[in-house]
């Protein structure tokens, strides 16, 4: 709803918004013409007789030309800051070629002779379209700073006409957009001076014109001799405002009292108990009132602007005027620099002295200045750091009493404002003061490792203003209609003097406030008072004027009422722009820094780590930083938002999974004292216990080793160990990533648990690859199931972490290990994976390859051959049932089918003879089983070959291998035809059966017992014949049972033949050779004893197992005699 209708003057068509830039060529004739001022529009109520009091709009032009001298004072800092920058300083301005040319514009500014100068503006002459079109938005800027001058002295001298009288008690809005003014002007004449470039863009767009158009811009006349009159800026502005110093000194008089309040010390607002809601219990729920509020929540650093420059320009009452003097000296010793806009500072008490040195009679002042000078650098820091201090306990103090009970913040909002209005302040002054003293005996005073606290103190305060907006707006519209209405009209009924236009306007603001309902809230209308605020902004400047019939300073009574009434309605309507006014902080955005070394120190600070998140939060400000007249800066400023955002996000995540993984890592070290392998000494001493007693003193090298758990037992309370410090640091990390769900910055959604979960992960896929322990050159690695384990123990505490970091633990769990299935991990890093497969195929396997270890079918693992000379591998201890399931367990389906894949490489190139199941899940096994089982040998190859896939992906054993055929398939040469491959296959087979006696040679070709296999691992080619046959036969869908019958028939042969061989060394492991044939027969289920029966018989294999049992215990009785 709008309870007041009047349109208010700042959305009229009085002001200039460009698209591109704040310059006076867009805006036209608006600003050469008093058509601008003359749309602002009145109130529409009754029919006014407008007389030349009310003509003047006094209000009006104060609100226009501020926000337009915002404009451009922010147009002028970004010429400034483009200029002095050689990447984006205008091209002209740097070329070789202009040298010349930038040299004569300069010397003879403004005075161009660009006719008879054609030497030395010939490369202008070249170039003048482009330098029109670039420097067509500089030029026009200067030109609004011109036309902003001619319009701020024209309502400067009608003001001074108007005697107007000036009370920031009575009419706060009237003396603030004053002094606003003032300020504002000067900022942007003293930036204007402080471009070193002026003369030259100004310079050179001019004759680029001239010799475009045939003539000069028709404003250059006029800009030149600004620019020329501003060389000395300060000089010449005080000069200009020696006539307004009666006015000027009256508005900053009134600020006296308040100033002087304001600027009390930490002990003062301690024994004053500023803040505190539970100070008076009685009254906690009286509403916080003040005879002046907006003066309440005015920033301090406002005023020392108003009053330095105020004085500074209207320096002849500091030496006729006591109280001026008093104010001033009392401003002088708070701050060493003020700001003018953004990081352009004023070095107050170096430019009041050099300006006050030239002139005759302010020694006086001069010593003044120096005084000031001394006390602020001596004492300023320390009574700012103790503000800070007692603000941190302070708003800490409120804020706790508002969460818990919110609603206290109907009558006590003034207290949440004044709050994030003191602390704005004192960090804007460590800022400022901390980029700019740079030489100080006492750097501690410009450093504060706690503005953390303060930071976070604010944040919390805006985030519970805006959470409780309804309760705030329900309590205020009560107040406003219930009583502030009814005190207003009683007030005004008993005005001795109410002209009928002031009685209008009053009396609509009587009808309006009485209008409102607390149903308006509940339903969720939109209030909208800037009309109602406008007009009493109007009827500040018709009563402030000397000959007004209605005085608002001798009706104070009248003033009190509206600034509060004024205060109630923005609790309505504007309580984000209260936030802004009274807590942005978006001039970090250009003390970048600075911002970064406060971040720096929060994190090595333990305490302050909690407040952490308040850095990138306070990102968000810096969108309430740019301007409608200077659009081009938006980019620039939305990338510095989100580059420092997400590089404060990004680097609280990096502490906090550095944190975790510290703890994973310590977790991990506890989990490894419970591996079996590290019980054998804690068994071996119970079993030799007896012993152990009877010892007087233990071995040397023999430390006393704790058990699992000794580190839980604790003698002292004050023992602090390393998990309790990471623990704590943690907790601290925990509360700062986890504070805020989300928030935006420059219309970007940030979440900073993404930011904690994308670096989890990560660091728990290097965690992982490190647990690992691969060594590429001595070719060592952890065992799978020691890795297993310390991977349990790291997902044991990231899981224990979800409720506390704000991070989806199981998403980051299960990213993590599946990546760690994969080759390669989302960063292109080696994963397990790669190097459990690489080392068992290129390590473990080279040397089954080589004898140094066999496969043993008894213990169903790899087992070592102990050389003489080398250090023994425990290949068994890789390679057993466990470790291969906890292999299976790590790499998982994708990372067993990696390793598959890579063994069939290895099968189809060097014929290696290993394969690695992986587990099942049970209910899946009997419908796989029974599919397998519907497989016959007259089934389609393809469905066979369908069905065996899917029967092997699931462990389950396979007469034919499916992926032995694909890695077959692809190796077949396409100029040979299927026949000849057929041929080759069958001659393959044959060879391999006639080349078994040779075996018998090999001194390793002995079978072992004990182990159930041959040293060389012979055993493994009964597999390797079956598997290749099945595949091979199957890819030429030819009877796999009628070749492996061949091929039993064919060894036969050649292996009976080694009982007629009279050589011992060709004979040497005879009976061990043939005990093959019934491994054969044993892998295969296309063969039966039967078969082999017919062709070899079964006597020779009963015979064999008798000789090789014989020898095996021969072997053994000397070495157990001895």
């Amino acid at each position: 709803m709008t309870p007041f209708t009047h349109e208010p003057i700042v959305e009229g068509t009085g002001r200039a918004a460009p698209t591109r830039r704040g310059a006076s060529a867009q805006a036209g004739g608006v600003w050469r013409h008093q058509a601008l001022l003359s749309r602002c529009c009145c109130l529409s109520v009754a029919t006014m007789s407008l007389t030349s009091t009310y003509q003047h709009k006094l209000a009006e032009k104060l609100s226009i030309l501020n926000d337009r001298g915002q404009g451009v004072l922010i147009r002028m800092y970004n010429i400034r800051k483009t200029c002095s920058d050689p990447k984006s300083k205008p091209p002209f301005l740097l070329e070789k070629s202009m040298e010349s040319s930038l040299k004569y514009i300069n010397k003879k500014f403004p005075n161009i002779d660009v006719r008879n100068s054609t030497q030395h503006l010939g490369p202008v002459h070249r170039e003048k379209a482009e330098i029109i079109r670039f420097l067509t938005n500089y030029y026009q800027s200067f030109v609004d700073v011109m036309e902003f001058r001619d319009h701020v002295y024209e309502l400067l001298n009608t003001i001074d006409a108007c005697q107007c009288r000036f009370d920031i008690t009575v009419n706060f809005d009237f003396t603030r957009s004053y002094l606003d003014l003032i300020v504002t002007y000067t900022s942007v004449i003293l930036l204007l001076s402080r471009i070193e470039d002026r003369r030259l863009l100004i310079g050179m767009y001019n004759c680029a014109h001239e010799m475009l158009h045939g003539h000069g811009d028709p404003s250059f006349a006029r800009l030149g001799q600004m620019v020329l009159e501003y060389d000395h800026p300060l000089k010449k502005l005080t000069e200009e405002f020696g006539p307004h110093t009666k006015a000027v000194s009256g508005a900053l008089l009134s600020l006296h009292y308040l100033f002087v309040r304001r600027n009390h010390g930490a002990e003062q607002w301690r024994s004053a108990q500023l803040l505190s809601v539970i100070s008076s219990p009685p009254a906690m729920i009286n509403p916080a009132n003040s005879d002046t509020m907006a003066c309440e929540y005015l920033s301090m650093e406002v005023m020392e602007r108003w009053i330095i420059i105020g004085f500074l320009l209207c320096h002849g009452c500091l030496n006729s005027n006591s109280e001026c003097q008093k104010l001033w000296k009392l401003c002088l010793q708070g701050s060493l620099y003020i700001t003018l806009i953004r990081d352009d500072v004023l070095q107050v008490h170096k430019v009041t002295e050099d300006l006050f040195s030239s002139m005759k009679g302010y020694g006086k002042r001069v010593a003044d200045i120096k005084e000031s000078k001394e006390h602020a650098i001596a004492n300023s820091g320390q009574f700012h750091s103790q503000r800070r201090q007692f603000l941190r306990m302070a708003v800490k103090e409120l804020q706790a009493v508002l969460s818990d009970e919110p609603g206290l913040l109907g009558p006590k909002a003034l207290f949440a404002f004044m709050a994030l209005s003191f602390i704005r302040d004192e960090v804007t002054w460590l800022v400022r003061h901390t980029e700019n003293v740079t030489k100080t005996k006492t750097p501690e005073d410009y450093a504060d490792s706690s503005i953390a606290e303060l930071l976070f103190l604010l944040e919390e305060l805006r985030a519970l203003v805006r959470k409780h907006t309804k309760v705030i707006q329900q309590y205020h519209l009560q107040y406003l209609a219930r009583f502030d209405a009814l005190l207003l009209s009683d007030i005004i009924q008993n005005l001795s003097v109410c002209p009928e236009e002031e009685s209008i306007i009053m009396s609509s603001f009587v009808s309006t406030l009485s209008s409102l309902n607390p149903k308006q809230v509940d339903s969720g209308e939109k209030f909208e008072f800037s009309g109602l605020r406008l007009d009493w902004f109007r009827l500040q400047a018709y009563t402030s004027v000397a000959k007004a019939p209605l005085h608002l300073h001798e009706n104070p009574d009248l003033a009190k009422v509206m600034n509060l009434i004024v205060f109630h309605s923005r609790m309505l309507d504007s309580v984000e722009k209260m936030l802004v006014e009274t807590s942005d902080l978006s001039i970090f955005c250009f003390h970048l820094r600075t911002f970064e070394k406060m971040f720096a120190v929060t994190l090595e600070e333990p305490t302050m780590l909690r407040y952490a998140i308040a850095f990138p939060l306070i990102c968000a400000h810096f969108v309430h930083c740019t301007h409608e007249m200077c659009p081009e800066e938006y980019p620039h400023l939305k990338n510095h938002g989100l580059h420092h955002c997400n590089s404060f996000l990004e680097e609280l995540a990096k502490q906090t999974s550095n944190c975790v993984l510290e703890i994973c890592a310590e977790q991990r070290n506890l989990s490894e004292q419970l591996l079996p392998k590290h019980c054998a000494t804690t068994i071996s001493k119970a079993k030799n216990k007896k012993t152990m007693k009877q010892r007087q003193t233990p071995r040397k090298g023999e430390p006393e080793r704790d058990k699992p758990g000794a580190e839980s037992h604790r003698k002292n309370r004050s023992i602090v160990t390393n998990m309790d410090k990471l623990h704590l640091t943690l907790t601290e990390l925990a509360l700062t990533m986890n504070h805020v769900h989300s928030f935006s910055v420059f219309e970007h959604t940030i979440f900073p648990a993404e930011y904690l979960s994308s670096h989890l992960e990560t660091r728990l896929n290097r965690a992982i690859v490190w647990l690992a322990g691969y060594n590429a050159s001595t070719q060592e690695i952890v065992r799978p199931s020691e890795l297993l384990a310390g991977v349990k123990a790291y997902i044991g505490f990231i899981q224990s972490l979800a409720q506390f970091v704000g991070a989806d633990a199981s998403r980051i769990i299960r990213n993590a290990l599946l990546q760690q299935t994969q080759p390669l991990d989302s960063s292109g890093d080696q994963t397990i994976t790669t190097l459990y497969t690489n080392w068992y195929l290129e390590s473990l396997l080279r040397q089954a390859s080589s004898g140094t270890i066999l496969l043993s079918p008894a213990m169903q693992a790899f087992v070592s051959l102990p050389r003489e000379g080398e250090q023994s591998f425990s290949a068994e201890e890789y390679s057993d049932i466990s470790e291969m399931r906890a292999l299976a367990e790590l790499l998982g389906p994708y990372g067993m089918k990696f390793l598959s894949e890579n063994l069939m490489w290895h099968v189809t190139s060097q014929i290696v003879e290993l394969k690695v199941f992986s587990s099942h899940c049970p209910f899946l096994m009997g419908p796989i089983e029974c599919l397998k089982e519907f497989v016959t040998p007259d089934t389609d190859i393809k469905v066979t070959l369908s069905v065996f896939e899917l029967a092997s992906a699931a462990g389950v054993g396979c007469d034919i291998d499916p992926a032995l055929v694909a890695a077959i398939a692809n190796l077949k040469a396409d100029s040979t035809s299927p026949e000849e491959e057929y041929k080759v296959a069958c001659l393959l087979l044959v060879f391999l059966a006639v080349s078994l006696p040779l075996l018998a040679t090999d001194p390793s070709s002995f079978y072992s017992i004990e182990k159930d296999g041959y040293n060389n691992n012979i055993h493994c080619l009964t597999k390797a014949i079956i598997q290749v046959s099945a595949a091979l036969f199957t890819l030429y869908n030819k009877n796999i049972e009628t070749h492996l019958k061949e091929f039993l028939v064919v060894a036969s042969v050649s292996l009976l033949q080694l009982g007629q061989e009279t050589d011992k060394l060709k004979t040497r492991n005879r009976e061990s050779i043939f005990l093959l044939m019934r491994l054969v027969v044993e892998e295969s289920s296309f063969l039966t004893l039967d078969m082999l029966e017919s062709c070899f018989p079964y006597v020779l294999l009963r015979n064999a197992y008798r000789e090789v049992s014989r020898a095996f215990h021969l072997n053994r009785v000397p070495a157990s005699t001895h």
